[in-house]
């Protein structure tokens, strides 16, 4: 970290009201802190959507990067793709978010990603070769993700990929609970207290809504992806590779 503001502690002082999560401003200040004392294996996935673009991206296709946050997995893309005729675009709905990864990729020389700030179930996916949900599907509403993913679909050249990485519910309650406790004891082990795992969990509970990795199969199917491969797990994180 650069500076001790940039680390997350938003949830180190007892709140009385725990407020539904948002990304506004004082989230995306310490995004980057939380994410990665947050997801295990975040480092990981970013890196591969690099790898995975490098190998899939059609040369004069669009590449997008959805929920783009600070623009993590867009920035992983360009560097794997520098050079190519590939247009990246990355997506977010919070003004904040948006805002900061433009700076990002103004910092590593990609300032030719278009950034949009808009609703990305009110995005027209075109010409694409890669296609990134990276801990963002989870955030919708369940009844409307079926026609999130059939829009990407739609718009995906037949040698594209889709990935997709997703908090994940455990196949029983037994699974879930040895899933979360797992999930909680990377928490701790990155310095968060047991109140600010409670309290961010709280704050969760109804914004972001997980589902087992057999829903994500069947709707990625039903949306019309011929083949789903899960190529990462750690703990309750997954990221699945779904091919037109």
């Amino acid at each position: 970290m650069s500076s001790s503001e940039s680390r997350d502690q938003l949830y180190a002082r007892r709140q009385d009201k725990i407020d539904s999560f948002v990304f506004d401003e004082r989230v995306a200040a310490v995004f980057s802190d939380m994410i990665f004392r947050s997801v295990p294996g975040y480092a990981s996935i970013i890196g591969m959507i690099g790898i995975l673009a490098r190998k899939h991206a059609v040369a004069h296709s669009n590449l997008y990067d959805l929920g783009c946050s600070l623009g993590a997995a867009a920035l992983s893309m360009g560097r794997e793709i520098a050079g190519r005729d590939c247009r990246l675009i990355a997506v977010d709905s919070s003004a904040a978010m948006v805002q900061k990864a433009a700076e990002q990729f103004a910092c590593h020389d990609l300032s030719s990603v278009t950034t949009i700030c808009s609703d990305i179930r009110d995005l027209r996916i075109s010409n694409a070769s890669v296609v990134v949900l990276n801990f963002t599907l989870q955030f919708l509403p369940v009844d409307e993700r079926l026609s999130l993913l059939k829009s990407i679909h739609a718009g995906m050249l037949d040698e594209g990929i889709l990935v997709l990485s997703e908090k994940i519910a455990g196949s029983d309650a037994e699974e879930n609970r040895v899933l979360v406790e797992l999930h909680h004891a990377f928490k701790r082990a990155n310095g968060y207290s047991d109140l600010e795992i409670s309290q961010k969990r709280a704050a969760l509970e109804e914004v972001l809504l997980p589902e087992t990795i057999a829903v994500h199969r069947e709707r990625l199917a039903a949306a019309g992806f011929r083949r789903v491969d899960l190529w990462f797990q750690c703990f309750n994180f997954v990221s699945f590779i779904g091919r037109p």
